[in-house]
């Protein structure tokens, strides 16, 4: 950063320049976050532990190099799902928009 600075960029352009590639990497991410939240998502699932159903990254492992894995999760989603990670059912999501659903299932993808 201080090699930065000395190209002539204020402390200013540099905090802008730094949150705008702050945004950049994770903006989007906030954003299916914030509609997972909205849609419900995380009273049963969070990003890194194991609740009443799978943690995301545990998904995001068992659908890697799949490439029917978007499709299976948006699925799964949309029409719910049973016995894939034991007996309890995952409730069907009829309500939410199918650009929603694949944008929670990308989102679910990536949660390396």
């Amino acid at each position: 950063m201080r090699h930065i600075a000395r190209q002539g960029f204020s402390p200013f352009a540099l905090k802008v320049l730094l949150l705008a590639a702050t945004w950049g990497s994770t903006g989007s991410g906030l954003a299916n976050e914030a509609l997972a939240r909205k849609s419900g998502c995380l009273g049963c699932h969070a990003v890194n532990v194991k609740l009443v159903g799978p943690a995301y990254h545990d998904v995001a492992t068992k659908y890697a190099g799949r490439s029917d894995g978007l499709e299976q999760l948006t699925d799964s989603v949309r029409h719910g799902s049973v016995g894939k990670w034991g007996d309890l059912p995952m409730p069907a999501h009829p309500k939410l928009s199918a650009a929603d659903v694949k944008k929670l299932a990308t989102w679910v993808l990536s949660a390396k």
